[in-house]
């Protein structure tokens, strides 16, 4: 066992694993932690626990000190740094006409280096942009691309839902998403009805798969011909939320009607498990984000 605490370096961020040595920290406190980028401002998100060894991967890098007023107010003043940087790094940019979008900066905690995250549709050649900017800023200087999903989860919006984008607002790291879900859902496959504002599938496809999949296990499927209380019939469509199912049968006088049944009236047991959904091949033909 090894005692550790959780530290956060971003609101939305992952959760990394440092050893406090005898320091006694609680959730909220601020921290100066020694990682691979050199000493870093974070705030506790876990107190100090122990946990099995199995779950700690690599060395336990340790917590430095509990953050001094000097050391907050040198993390205040970096983070009031960034919307300067990010502008002057842009205006560089646009001097070499590099197509790329700077999106954010990252400042480390002593200054010595500046990390800028960028969007670009092509490879970026920016080695002359990073001697420029290492003379203007006077650090190190690293541009790294990232992807669209990434920048919306960066500068957040309102998603088509009219709330903040989930990525943006509490997500820790994005969900694989595909187009089964959402055929799953039996939503429309219209590409701007089920995107978010960075133009892929949107991440709460993913919320609630799990019941519409379950759910698939054990309704009907659309075309088959059950059993109902009025006689043999084909399923029209079927509802998975409520769990109904709309069945056409044909009465005695060789007339067709609709018929609306609950699953319990048409005996049929629901099959929750963790099993893969079984699905028609067209619903199973989608394609990961």
């Amino acid at each position: 066992m090894s005692t550790i605490v959780g530290v956060k370096f971003k609101d939305l961020g992952k959760v990394y694993y440092f050893s406090p040595k005898k320091l006694q920290l609680a959730v909220g406190d601020g921290v100066i932690v020694e990682t691979a980028r050199g000493l870093e401002y974070g705030v506790v998100e876990i107190a100090n626990t122990e946990i099995d060894d199995s779950q700690i991967s690599g060395e336990l890098k340790k917590v430095v000190r509990k953050a001094t007023d000097k050391d907050v107010q040198q993390h205040l003043s970096n983070l009031e740094k960034r919307p300067r940087f990010i502008r002057e790094a842009q205006e560089l940019a646009n001097k070499y006409n590099l197509d790329m979008k700077v999106v954010d900066a990252e400042l480390a905690f002593d200054g010595s280096k500046a990390l800028f995250y960028f969007t670009s549709d092509n490879r970026v050649d920016f080695r002359e942009l990073v001697k420029d900017m290492a003379g203007a800023f006077r650090m190190r200087i690293e541009l790294r691309q990232i992807g669209i999903r990434d920048e919306c989860k960066m500068k957040g919006g309102l998603g088509p839902c009219g709330r903040v984008c989930c990525c943006n607002a509490y997500m820790n790291e994005f969900a694989r998403v595909s187009i089964k879900m959402a055929k799953n859902q039996g939503l429309s496959l219209n590409p701007t009805k089920i995107s978010g504002l960075c133009g892929r599938l949107m991440c709460c496809l993913k919320f609630e798969d799990e019941y519409y999949a379950e759910t698939l296990k054990f309704m009907p499927k659309v075309g088959k011909d059950i059993d109902t209380p009025n006689g043999r019939g084909t399923v029209q469509s079927v509802d998975l939320l409520r769990q109904l199912v709309v069945v056409r049968t044909v009465n005695s006088e060789d007339v067709a009607e609709l018929h609306e049944y609950t699953i319990e009236q048409l005996g049929i047991k629901p099959i929750l498990t963790n099993a893969p959904v079984e699905v028609d091949d067209e619903a199973a033909d989608g394609e990961e984000e």
